[in-house]
């Protein structure tokens, strides 16, 4: 009797612990497959989520906007240009690098008369600029014995720059002084008409670069009205006034 209340108990045993174990892997099993599934879940996200193709800068401009043509404009004024930097000189190296900053920084180069005339053709993305030049010193305009024209004059340079960077117009204002503009006897209806056939202007900075604030009023017209005669003697374009 002992034997079979015996044997009863272990056969119990057994098939509770049958019972215990079939739960276990039924959950690895579900363990497994879940785990399965969220591979395949993010192998389809990463598919999904490829970076698109950057945009062209261009796409991004509202073309709605319309250029300020009241805005204010730069005029930079220059003396001499020479090899040694110093108050009203800019030296060629540093007159070049001028330029390329100006031209890296989007601004393009107009004629003070087309500022004046209002007639402001920069294209669309860029800022118009007017470069000036006064006191008509020999070395904003120089030929050379040669004949040729002194690249480090501050025309020569002007033109240079043009030619390496074409959209960079070769345009600036020569102000004028005294009877030799430009300081070579001989020379001076060449080099004016040069300037005006190359679109760039010729203006009046009176006879003798004299102080306004001390003269009188008859000798301030003579001072303006004086050079602007004189200039406009050297020049073939009779429409065209100082």
């Amino acid at each position: 009797m002992m034997k079979k209340i015996a044997a009863l108990i272990m056969i119990s045993i057994m098939l509770s612990a049958c019972n215990v174990a079939e739960p276990v892997e039924k959950e690895t099993q579900i363990e497994e497959n879940e785990s399965s599934n969220e591979l395949q879940e993010n192998e389809e996200v990463e598919e999904v989520l490829v970076e698109p193709e950057p945009l062209d800068p261009k796409d991004k401009i509202d073309l709605s906007l319309q250029p300020n043509e009241t805005g204010k404009i730069m005029v930079l004024m220059y003396h001499n240009v020479g090899q040694e930097e110093k108050e009203w000189v800019r030296t060629p190296d540093n007159l070049k690098k001028d330029l390329l900053n100006l031209y890296e920084k989007g601004y393009r180069p107009i004629s003070l008369s087309d500022y004046v005339s209002g007639n402001i053709i920069t294209p669309a993305g860029y800022t118009p600029i007017v470069l000036t030049f006064d006191d008509g010193n020999k070395n904003n305009f120089e030929y050379l014995e040669d004949g040729t024209l002194d690249k480090d004059s501050a025309l020569g340079i002007l033109l240079d720059f043009n030619k390496q960077y074409p959209d960079f117009n070769a345009t600036a204002s020569f102000f004028l002084n005294g009877d030799i503009p430009f300081g070579q006897s001989g020379q001076e209806a060449k080099k004016l008409n040069f300037l005006l056939e190359n679109g760039m202007d010729v203006g009046n900075h009176t006879r003798t670069h004299a102080n306004f604030k001390n003269i009188s009023k008859e000798d301030l017209q003579k001072e303006i009205g004086g050079q602007a005669q004189h200039l406009e003697e050297f020049i073939n374009d009779p429409s065209y006034k100082i």
